[in-house]
């Protein structure tokens, strides 16, 4: 007998933000993010500063100081996508957004650009860092493969816990 109503997980791809070099969230320099105490992810230490969506979705937050960009999936998934480390005290100089809260976004669309050279200025780090922060839907992330990377590749599938 066949099943053609069973759905098979296949997961939600996550792709790469930006175009970089990608390396494991754990190697983050901040202890918030490699401690992974707001979610798994990844990041990619960028050499543009162009910044795209990794995920279709909407956009739940955007801070006022535009380092930072909350991304809700169809899935429920929360994705943050922050911008540099410590960037929340350049008050948004550097960042210019393309989007605003309550937008549909699709995966590779450009959210905003963040002027790199004006972050690695200001003696903070550019690395763009993307976040998984409700865990708890989650039941298993690809690991990433470290190196090159071009916004809009895959970066990892994620699976959810089924209901």
């Amino acid at each position: 007998m066949f099943n053609f109503f069973k759905k098979k997980n296949k997961g939600l791809e996550v792709d790469a933000a930006v175009d970089g070099e990608l390396i494991p969230i754990t190697e983050v320099k901040d202890d918030v993010f490699s401690t992974k105490m707001l979610g798994d992810g990844y990041a990619i230490k960028p050499t543009i500063g162009e910044i795209h969506s990794p995920v279709e979705g909407d956009v739940s937050t955007l801070f006022p100081t535009k380092h930072a960009i909350g991304i809700k999936t169809k899935e429920g998934l929360e994705i943050l996508v922050h911008l540099g480390i410590d960037t929340v005290e350049l008050n948004g100089s550097p960042f210019e957004m393309k989007i605003q809260k309550g937008d549909h976004v699709t995966a590779g669309q450009l959210l905003g650009t963040m002027n790199l050279e004006q972050v690695i200025d200001s003696g903070r780090d550019d690395s763009v860092i993307v976040v998984y922060t409700n865990m708890d839907l989650i039941d298993s992330i690809t690991p990433i493969r470290k190196g090159s990377i071009s916004f809009g590749d895959k970066v990892q599938v994620i699976t959810f816990r089924k209901n």
